[in-house]
């Protein structure tokens, strides 16, 4: 980690005092070293794989820089272990990258720390190594993360098979219409919500639930899987193009929360672009049709909840969307772009 934090200011902790107060003790697996090191040594257990992710978080553009420091640093780790879940891979470490604004703060950072240190015994993976520097814009957020899985056995997005189903878990679109009430105070109330439903929309966004539990039955049942980041079609359809394949989903089997059948009613034009606005990381799998029974009967044993939106036919990477009226038009497919 840079020396720059040792020139910033005498009040605050210098690049090593703040490693051994609030990283170390983050860095629980043996191959970390204590984080005495300039790397660290991570060995797969025999017969395994690694099988590795990266997410950028940045302030203002993923989250809010006035988030609570707790649910940024939990947002950021999440992310990541959203995509291993989706390729059937359990969790071990994990590496942080972090570029402090110029005004940062010890208890910003002990606050942060906090809130990696819990979802490390949620999720049980650990810290095994980072670097910290100086942003000349805002925060800035990289987390890599390591899972296992068995040899050959990671699940990727090219499997799908005409004839196999399409699951995804949860519910879909709620983050991002809590991203249209940070944006727009008074958003949910104008659509009629409840304040049940505006927590509910809100929390979605601020704290994703990556669905870690469900990873060795995607492992095991799923041809092909990813989850939903940049949003429910424009993930489809990324199955459908690296599968080869037409994807067909059932816009009335789409799961939806309260707050989302609310907002479907008020503001249909609005809805659609809660549906594919992103940020929902759920796990979108295609199925078997061999497999449904078992795949569905080891969710509910799970306590995570899945729902059949889709099946794959033949074709050429494509997605189509079906309801009681008929195909459905949509003109723009592509989610959520950073450029």
């Amino acid at each position: 980690m840079c020396d720059w934090l040792q020139k910033t200011s005498h009040q605050r902790p210098g690049e090593f005092e703040l490693i051994r107060k609030y990283f170390a003790p983050l860095a629980s697996d043996p191959g970390s070293l204590g984080l005495t090191d300039d790397a660290a040594v991570y060995r797969p257990k025999t017969g395994n794989e690694l099988v590795v992710t990266k997410d950028m978080l940045a302030a203002d553009v993923h989250f809010f820089a006035d988030d609570p420091p707790e649910a940024i640093a939990a947002k950021a780790l999440r992310v990541n272990l959203s995509d291993l879940a989706a390729k059937g891979a359990k969790p071990v470490a994990y590496l942080l990258g972090l570029a402090l604004q110029k005004d940062w703060n010890e208890k910003w950072i002990e606050r942060f720390c906090n809130g990696l240190s819990a979802d490390q015994s949620a999720f049980d993976v650990a810290l095994a190594g980072g670097d910290t520097i100086r942003s000349g814009n805002g925060l800035v957020i990289s987390v890599t993360a390591f899972g296992e899985t068995p040899f050959g056995a990671a699940v990727r997005r090219n499997g799908a098979s005409p004839g196999d189903l399409l699951y995804v878990t949860g519910t879909i679109g709620d983050a991002a219409a809590g991203l249209k009430e940070r944006l727009v105070p008074g958003f949910c109330r104008k659509l009629g919500l409840s304040q049940e439903d505006e927590r509910h929309v809100l929390d979605r966004y601020l704290l994703p639930r990556p669905r870690v539990s469900l990873a060795g039955a995607v492992r095991q049942y799923a041809s092909a899987a990813m989850d939903v980041s940049d949003g429910l079609l424009a993930d489809a359809l990324h199955i459908a193009k690296a599968s080869g394949v037409v994807v067909e989903l059932d816009m009335e089997a789409v799961p939806l929360s309260p707050a989302m059948k609310a907002i479907s009613s008020a503001d249909p034009q609005m809805f659609r672009t809660c549906l594919n606005g992103g940020d929902d990381y759920e796990i979108l799998a295609a199925v078997p049709k061999s497999d449904q029974a078992e795949f569905e009967q080891r969710a509910l044993s799970l306590n995570c909840p899945v729902t059949q939106i889709g099946e794959a036919y033949t074709g050429h990477g494509s997605v189509r969307l079906k309801s009681s009226s008929g195909i459905v038009d949509l003109e723009d497919m592509s989610g959520f772009r950073h450029f």
